[in-house]
């Protein structure tokens, strides 16, 4: 077990996400940063999907309770285990009695702890992703524990890596929504050739955008959205749905952000900038 001593901000369990659902009203859910969770997922030789630890802001105190190695991706923390510093994307071994602690937060918004073997909790409609309409718990807060697979050894094929990280990127390439066509050239204007800044109303649902773009009149039915779909609002808000958004809606979807474009905008924080480009 990973006895949880602190839970930091909110920590969630997630894995690929929770998929053939969405008929029935159900999101994805699933880690919200796909390209780093892959990269310690790979390091640790892990079959996907695997579930692994989102991190948001400040991070947990964890106590393991058998050996197992681990791999940090994600935001840039201050990160100790028996309270000494380790590093993101380099595979580390933990032995029963050890104790890691997450500090201070230098960049990004949110780190992965990944485990050998994965974390081994309850699977809720085919995934261990925690969303609170489907699961038990919305984070790991109130659970005390976690279960896990000891691993006593393991030779890693690479046991670290230099990662090329989403955090210093905020150019998010994306493809055309079903209603881009209804965009006038003024309005293409705004959205391509300048920055927007990540609002104070951003989390696992969805991210809004600070400055809006013309008003419009459009209307539409309620039709079918996906993680990454940007939505217009009559008043030109643009909202960016995200792992735990809704699965329709009845704006506009005028982009649809890439998948890379996805982990991009989740290492983000309110004030950050952030363009978006046509692929």
């Amino acid at each position: 077990m990973l006895n949880i001593l602190k839970s930091g901000f909110f920590t969630t369990i997630q894995d690929d996400g929770r998929f053939n659902y969405r008929d029935k009203g159900v999101p994805v859910a699933g880690v919200m940063d796909t390209y780093s969770v892959s990269i310690i997922t790979s390091l640790l030789e892990n079959e996907e999907p695997t579930a692994v630890l989102e991190i948001t802001m400040t991070g947990p105190q964890l106590a393991f309770e058998a050996d197992t190695y681990i791999a940090l991706g994600g935001a840039e923390m201050m990160v100790t285990l028996n309270d000494k510093p380790i590093e993101n994307y380099r595979v580390y071994q933990v032995k029963a009695g050890d104790v890691l602690s997450y500090g201070k937060l230098e960049k990004g918004f949110r780190g992965y702890l990944a485990l050998k073997g994965g974390i081994d909790s309850l699977e809720v409609l085919g995934s261990r992703s925690q969303y609170k309409p489907i699961t038990e718990h919305v984070s790991i807060k109130k659970m005390g524990e976690l279960p896990y697979k000891e691993c006593k050894e393991f030779k890693p094929k690479i046991s670290e890596i230099k990662v090329d990280s989403v955090l210093d990127k905020s150019e998010l390439k994306v493809f055309k929504g079903p209603e881009f066509n209804l965009l006038t050239d003024k309005q293409l204007g705004q959205l391509f050739y300048r920055d927007f800044t990540v609002a104070n109303e951003n989390n696992r649902m969805a991210y809004q955008l600070n400055e809006p773009i013309e008003e419009n009149n459009f209307t539409m039915l309620t039709s079918a959205t996906l993680p990454g779909t940007v939505q217009l609002t009559p008043s030109g808000k643009l909202i960016v749905l995200m792992k735990d958004g809704q699965t329709t809606g009845g704006y506009p979807r005028i982009l649809q952000l890439s998948d890379m474009a996805i982990s991009i905008l989740a290492q983000k924080r309110s004030g950050d900038h952030i363009s978006f480009k046509l692929k």
